[in-house]
């Protein structure tokens, strides 16, 4: 897991890897994250959720100091899709902290749906992380490294996946999120991502066909407190 690393300085783009892509697209999701080693992280927050050819990013709605919070597939343990008889149906797992990033420990987290498609998103992620692990490196995953630099416009691929999954293919059925994110929104680092994806392999889009969206300060060191977070979101 890792928060404000996903997100462009605005708070309001997501910024993927160069070669991930986005499968599933989905808002009014709530996200409750437990108690953990990380200050002013718990809590109840609404907004938008990504699920990745690599990871889930969740983006709550704007105002919170929190912007982004993202679990790789191989920072994941314990999913779980439930299906309470009385009550919303929902998801819950544990996030461990990325190499190199300002988060410590794990963290608990439940996701609900107040729109529909909890099920549909449980089984899609419950797979993605099964393929992940298949696909894990056999030594731990390289460290993570913070985006840095410039950003890019991301390409129509990266909101809009091929239906050509590949051999490795990953194509769920997603009837219950007919939305796409808003291409001004969709942007990408220079960066490949650190380790193997589910679906279709994506080599890094050259640079240089790229359009510059803008720039944006390494995010806060390893360690840093909640409040200095907040001051520098």
């Amino acid at each position: 897991m890792s928060i404000n690393t996903a997100n462009t300085p605005d708070g309001l783009g997501v910024l993927l890897y160069n070669g991930e892509t986005i499968v599933i697209f989905a808002q009014g999701v709530v996200m409750t994250l437990g108690t953990s080693e990380n200050q002013n992280l718990e809590g109840r927050r609404t907004g938008t959720i990504y699920l990745t050819s690599h990871r889930i990013i969740f983006m709550p709605d704007p105002g919170d100091w929190l912007k982004s919070f993202e679990i790789p597939f191989n920072n994941m343990q314990d999913v779980h899709l439930d299906q309470p008889i009385f009550g919303a149906n929902y998801l819950r797992g544990v996030a461990t902290a990325v190499q190199g990033g300002v988060m410590r420990g794990e963290v608990g987290w439940r996701m609900t749906f107040n729109r529909g498609g909890c099920i549909e998103f449980g089984q899609s992620l419950l797979l993605a992380v099964e393929r992940a692990e298949r696909m894990r490196p056999a030594n731990a995953p390289p460290a993570y490294s913070p985006p840095v630099g410039d950003f890019y416009t991301a390409p129509p691929a990266y909101y809009q996946p091929s239906p050509d999954q590949g051999p490795n293919g990953f194509n769920p059925t997603t009837d219950s999120f007919p939305d796409q994110p808003n291409p001004s929104r969709v942007f990408i680092t220079a960066a490949p991502p650190p380790y193997p994806g589910i679906g279709p392999e994506r080599g890094p889009q050259p640079t240089e066909e790229l359009h510059v969206a803008g720039q944006f300060e390494a995010p806060p060191a390893y360690g840093e407190s909640s409040e200095g977070l907040r001051r520098r979101v």
